[in-house]
Parts: C-alpha cells; sequence; structure tokens
C-alpha cells in the first residue's frame, strides 16, 4: 500500500486549526466503514461519519456537514430540519456532496469543510478516539473528539442521530 496523504483542505484545516490527529493509510477499496472496521480492527462505535444533509424545496438549497457514529442514523427528519430550519431534508446525493466538499465518498470528512454548519452529535464526544475520514479513500484520520470544537462553525448536538434498530 502507498504511503497515506491527506486531501490538501483536509491537511490545510488540521494545521490552521491546530487540530491534533494521527494520520492512517488506508487501502482504497476499504475505505467503507464497515469494511475499513472489520479489515483494520476498530470498532464501529470509534468510527465517526461525516454525512452531508440537503435541505429539499428551498431554494438556494441549505446545507449541513453532520458527523455521527457509524453505530447511529442520523436523524435528518426532525432534528436536522430543525437546525437548519426547513421543513425537508435529506442526504445529500454523491455529486452534490462531492461539490459541496471537494472530497471523495467514502473519505469525506467534516475537517476541511468550510462555509457549512457542522453538527456533531453529543454520542461522538463521549468515545476517546474516533476515525474519520482523509477526504480521500487512502487516508483515515484517528483523533480525540474533541478536537472537533476546534472547527469554526462546528457544534455539539444532543440526539443528532439516533441508535439503529
Amino acid at each position: 500500500m502507498s504511503q497515506a496523504t491527506l486531501h490538501p483542505k483536509v491537511q490545510a484545516a488540521l494545521e490552521t486549526h491546530n487540530i491534533q490527529a494521527q494520520l492512517l493509510p488506508c487501502d482504497p477499496d476499504l475505505a467503507d466503514t464497515a469494511a475499513f472496521c472489520e479489515h483494520y480492527g476498530y470498532s464501529l462505535d470509534q468510527s465517526a461519519n461525516t454525512i452531508l444533509v440537503a435541505s429539499k424545496k428551498v431554494e438556494p438549497t441549505n446545507y449541513a456537514v453532520c458527523v455521527v457514529l457509524a453505530t447511529t442514523r442520523l436523524d435528518v427528519n426532525k432534528k436536522v430540519c430543525q437546525l437548519l430550519a426547513v421543513k425537508r431534508a435529506s442526504f445529500a446525493s454523491g455529486e452534490e456532496t462531492v461539490a459541496q466538499t471537494d472530497m471523495m465518498i467514502g473519505g469525506v470528512v467534516a475537517i476541511g469543510v468550510s462555509d457549512l454548519p457542522i453538527y456533531i452529535d453529543a454520542a461522538v464526544m463521549k468515545q476517546q478516539k474516533v476515525i474519520m475520514g482523509g477526504g480521500n479513500r487512502s487516508s483515515k484520520l484517528l483523533l480525540d473528539p474533541q478536537e472537533l470544537t476546534k472547527l469554526p462553525n462546528a457544534q455539539v448536538v444532543d440526539d443528532l442521530a439516533k441508535p439503529k434498530e
């Protein structure tokens, strides 16, 4: 496997906001959460997924970046709609996600996203360390979730996600 490198926006944000994180290499074929955790020996409750959400029937579209544990599901219909002050929202499409973040699906991370609100589920903050994308499919970040609060526009939100049933 080749040397791990971060997306340039992610690297710049780490430096700008003095975020401490360990860079981990990742086989691009194993970048999706379940495959990564199984192969590299991390539990799903250590994995913090970054999801882009888009408002529906609102022009211009409102976007938000949400960070939730892989063992939970984002409460788009209630909590995210409340936070965005819209009636309807859904997961952004892959094309929208790439356009808004400039990051590859399977590696999207809140670190490096600017000009969008960043909502972090309070359950993420209870973990000692979390695994997140590196902005691409060939790297991951291991960090104390408290480091995420250094990001501008970051807000910790209670009940942003619910346990998966």
